[in-house]
């Protein structure tokens, strides 16, 4: 009766707690030219369960505890000599800098305080459990190996392409983005690239005031052992974020709590993969 039961419940999990169902057991190791040197087998932790809703609730947490704490100056529209002026003058009975016409220190008054603001000692962080966010890295993970949801994403990449790209460890020693920008042209991931440049739009609000002018959408991932010359190259190509393996987060692997990301990984960080719990 018990083992009918299990049975029925695996039966009706809904399609987005089901395992994956494409992880592909071998994948193509790419040489310097594009070409496929030999193929490797994938490490067990690309085959962890889909949770997107851990991915969803780690992006959230990550994002939520690196923002900075701000607030305006304790005494930030407070610093006038005002007065009111009571009732029976056909104005307003708000705060006036004293011996003028001029509102001031009100909330409503040009220059006064604000409402409500922000406060440094108010806590924004999101806690998760660290077995849980290590279980959504290895769920985001899994996702960069099916072609689907990276196509799901809005990459690009050519036919025959296995994922997630693996590169030779001579890939980590370039050193001009000139040659970066080659070698992904050559494995055939340009059309990605081109994607992230057209994308290129202005900022909607006060970020464009404040060195965030221009919006871009999230290309290439590219994972490497540790820290090389093509982290340099690689970086100033638009929409392409270098991240070292040790360090690998939730928000790199899905940024926006959206898996599936392109991502290109070195074959000494795929190693260090391989040594990661399923």
């Amino acid at each position: 009766m018990a083992q009918k039961r299990v049975k029925k419940i695996v039966k009706n999990l809904p399609a987005g707690r089901a395992a994956e169902a494409f992880v592909p057991k071998k994948i193509n190791v790419y040489g310097m030219d594009g070409s496929v040197k030999k193929q490797v087998d994938l490490p067990k932790a690309f085959s962890t369960e889909f949770r997107p809703d851990l991915i969803s609730r780690a992006s959230v947490s990550i994002i939520a505890n690196s923002r900075q704490p701000y607030s305006p100056k304790p005494r930030a529209g407070l610093r006038h000599s005002v007065s009111t002026w009571g009732k029976g003058r056909g104005v307003s009975r708000s705060q006036r800098v004293v011996g003028q016409f001029r509102g001031a220190q009100s909330p409503e008054a040009v220059g006064g305080r604000r409402a409500h603001p922000p406060r440094v000692e108010t806590d924004r962080t999101k806690k998760m459990n660290a077995k849980e966010m290590r279980l959504a890295r290895l769920s985001a993970l899994a996702a960069i190996a099916n072609p689907e949801r990276v196509q799901a994403r809005g990459h690009k990449f050519s036919e025959g392409v296995t994922l997630p790209v693996v590169l030779s460890d001579e890939a980590e020693k370039i050193e001009s983005t000139k040659d970066a920008v080659t070698l992904l042209e050559k494995i055939g991931l340009s059309d990605d690239l081109v994607r992230a440049e057209n994308s290129k739009s202005i900022r909607a609000g006060r970020g464009k005031m404040r060195g965030r002018k221009y919006r871009t959408r999230k290309s290439i991932l590219i994972v490497t052992s540790g820290v090389c010359p093509a982290k340099r190259s690689f970086s100033n190509i638009i929409g392409v974020d270098v991240a070292i393996v040790d360090s690998l987060n939730v928000d790199q692997l899905a940024p926006g709590g959206l898996a599936g990301r392109l991502t290109i990984i070195s074959e000494a960080a795929l190693n260090k993969i391989g040594g990661w719990a399923a």
